[in-house]
């Protein structure tokens, strides 16, 4: 792995994010972008359009006023990225990270990932962001958007990182499982770990060849697979899958319908990260 990109916000999940960035850098010899990405809002400096009944020589005075600390806020902004940057790298570094670079850029958060993720191998973010304590069943605002604009596999640290011993692959047959699957079998990232290989629905012969086919594959990659079909709803059965069987890191493909059906029935992708209490990469 050449270089992850770790996007850090000052949320109490940062320090996992770096803690995970550490371990996958650490399986992996990959270098670590540490990226802050400020909004325009947080950085604009342009004044307010007021109206009312204000004399002209007062509005002036006022447009001065809030146009002056306008510009100490965007500057106070940044001297803080610089600073949650700094914190950063200083928990990489105490956790055994070798190479690790940083970046402050202004702009749109997503834009800013896809401008950058051609030259990494993986993005790791936060489930939730600095609202996290006041929400805390609600995810990032940034996370599901990244999500699907990414043409990288997102690894979605959970709140606190532990060692990774086990993880389980959620596998249905899609596109985006099969990358997993891929990744998975080429990547030294998972070299070691127990694997276990499940799918979610009928016990029919063919549910059955396609994870035996998937086994195979990973089997070929020199890991020691066991598999499985359960019944049941596929977000409660992986979510209890997970809980039972003492599972450390979740794999699965992500988003696979449009936003117009996930808005109507729900989204197996945004359960699963609301539910697990484990870290979750995702491919698309």
């Amino acid at each position: 792995m050449a270089k992850l990109i770790a996007l850090v916000d000052g949320s109490i999940y940062s320090e996992s994010v770096c803690d995970h960035a550490a371990w996958i850098a650490g399986r992996g010899g990959a270098e670590i972008e540490l990226l802050h990405v400020l909004g325009r809002r947080e950085t604009s400096s342009e004044p307010a359009n007021l109206s009312g009944n204000i004399t002209l020589g007062a509005r002036t005075a006022l447009l001065e006023e809030l146009s002056a600390l306008d510009e100490q806020r965007a500057k106070l902004a940044q001297k803080r990225g610089r600073a949650i940057l700094e914190d950063a790298a200083a928990r990489l570094a105490a956790g055994g990270a070798g190479r690790v670079t940083s970046k402050l850029r202004i702009g749109d958060f997503v834009e800013t990932v896809a401008e950058l993720e051609p030259g990494a191998e993986m993005i790791v973010v936060g489930k939730r962001g600095e609202a996290a304590d006041f929400a805390k069943l609600h995810l990032g605002s940034n996370l599901e958007r990244v999500v699907r604009a990414s043409h990288k596999p997102v690894f979605v640290a959970s709140r606190a990182f532990k060692p990774i011993k086990r993880f389980l692959i959620a596998y249905d047959g899609g596109t985006s499982a099969m990358k997993a699957i891929d990744y998975i079998a080429r990547s030294d990232l998972f070299a070691g770990l127990e694997c276990r290989l499940i799918s979610v629905g009928g016990d029919s012969p063919e549910n059955r060849k396609r994870l035996d086919d998937a086994k195979a594959l990973l089997e070929g990659g020199g890991y020691r697979v066991e598999t499985g079909i359960l019944a049941g709803q596929p977000d409660r059965a992986i979510a209890e899958a997970v809980e039972a069987e003492g599972i450390d890191l979740l794999v699965m493909g992500a988003y696979g319908h449009s936003r117009i059906r996930t808005l109507i029935i729900g989204s197996t992708t945004t359960e699963m990260l609301r539910s697990c209490k484990v870290p979750v990469v995702l491919f698309r």
